[in-house]
């Protein structure tokens, strides 16, 4: 991996709210951050715009949604997290617009972190296409940021209760301009054992995809490799 100097993230925060498309979106080594967060005593919460229904091939929405849902909830229970909170978008076509920004904007509000962290949100990932709701729904946390911290975007959420709340920090995930890094050493076995979580999912995958353990040692390892500890995450980070 090709990575500038990073700096270690600051630990100067209490709150945290992680915004992805997904349930195992999470759970591709970010968990491994999140881990060591609520270790130390950092609230950390979660926001998945969908319930991932459309991510079975053998198993239809109506069913796969439930199922992937409480296997999220079983995966952020094992890293320290209990609030998960879902949006009503479907799964497969998400689109970026304010309906999207506004659910958003209202999770910001109503958890009121100091550090948002985004799922990736560019149009490649690791030399590869990045996948459709990836793209929608970090682009449209970057810009609910912001608009959680105007009342005159979105009034409404203000008529609901949901004052605005100005973030201090903003993370992105598989940045395209990384800054810091979240040393995990000694939170790989915790990662692994939230990814496997996903069992239902896990196990429709296709053979030849990495198990959770060689998929995360990897992960976290090319990063930590980088940046000169055994494990780590990469973050694009801005201060607000």
């Amino acid at each position: 991996m090709d990575t500038p100097q990073l700096a270690p993230l600051p630990e100067d925060f209490d709150r945290v709210l992680v915004v992805v498309a997904h349930p195992d979106d999470i759970e591709y080594g970010l968990s491994a951050a999140v881990a060591k967060w609520t270790d130390a005593g950092k609230d950390v919460s979660y926001y998945l715009a969908t319930r991932g229904e459309a991510g079975i091939d053998t198993m239809p929405p109506e069913k796969a949604g439930p199922v992937r849902e409480q296997e999220q909830r079983a995966a952020s229970a094992v890293v320290g997290v209990e609030t998960v909170d879902f949006g009503d978008h479907q799964d497969g076509v998400v689109e970026y617009g304010l309906d999207l920004r506004r659910d958003i904007a209202r999770a910001i509000r109503r958890r009121q972190p100091d550090l948002v962290v985004v799922g990736p949100h560019e149009a490649f990932v690791g030399g590869r296409p990045n996948q459709a709701d990836h793209r929608a729904v970090g682009l449209a946390a970057i810009d609910a940021v912001a608009d959680a911290g105007n009342r005159w975007i979105f009034p409404e959420l203000v008529e609901e209760g949901a004052q605005p709340w100005h973030v201090r920090r903003l993370a992105l995930v598989a940045s395209n301009v990384p800054t810091h890094f979240v040393d995990v050493t000694g939170c790989l076995e915790r990662a692994v054992s939230s990814l496997e979580e996903h069992r239902t999912y896990n196990e429709a995958l296709p053979a030849e995809f990495p198990a959770p353990r060689e998929l995360l040692t990897m992960i976290l390892g090319q990063s930590g490799q980088a940046v000169g500890v055994e494990h780590a995450v990469i973050l694009g980070v801005f201060d607000r």
